[in-house]
């Protein structure tokens, strides 16, 4: 049996990992909408369910790529979609998503212990100091 290399932030209905769990998430759930948070995907959109969301390295602009990317998570989410979020590997941008969407949801309270819930359903995690000083403008 393969390794899964994708992990449910929301068991069921939010997943994340990297670009290259694609494949075998497409194999293994059902997933309507999958946001691609990289910046330049190299060789396009990696499925036709994907839709481009890119969180952004400039400062001026971060806060709202990250604000974009995870209001369109939830509103996925709440229109009742499952929904596949990645970067490159699952574990920068992947992991800002993952730890504002648990905010959102109010599973978490500080960026700190939305961050340690979303590094306990998938270890490789590590949210960038931008993005983490990002998150926490937002929601601190």
């Amino acid at each position: 049996m393969t390794e899964k290399r994708y992990e449910e932030l929301i068991p069921g209905r939010i997943f994340i990992g990297g670009v290259d769990a694609i494949e075998q998430l497409l194999e293994n759930e059902k997933i309507d909408v999958i946001y691609d948070l990289r910046t330049n995907p190299k060789n396009g959109l990696p499925s036709e369910l994907s839709v481009h969301q890119p969180i952004v390295d400039e400062k001026e602009d971060q806060d709202e790529s990250i604000k974009a990317a995870v209001n369109a998570v939830l509103q996925s989410y709440k229109d009742g979609k499952n929904v596949y979020f990645h970067c490159n590997t699952g574990r920068g941008r992947a992991g800002t998503i993952a730890a504002a969407t648990l905010l959102e949801l109010g599973l978490a309270d500080t960026v700190e212990e939305a961050e340690e819930k979303a590094k306990a359903i998938r270890p490789v995690i590590q949210i960038k100091a931008p993005f983490k000083e990002a998150l926490k403008r937002m929601y601190e």
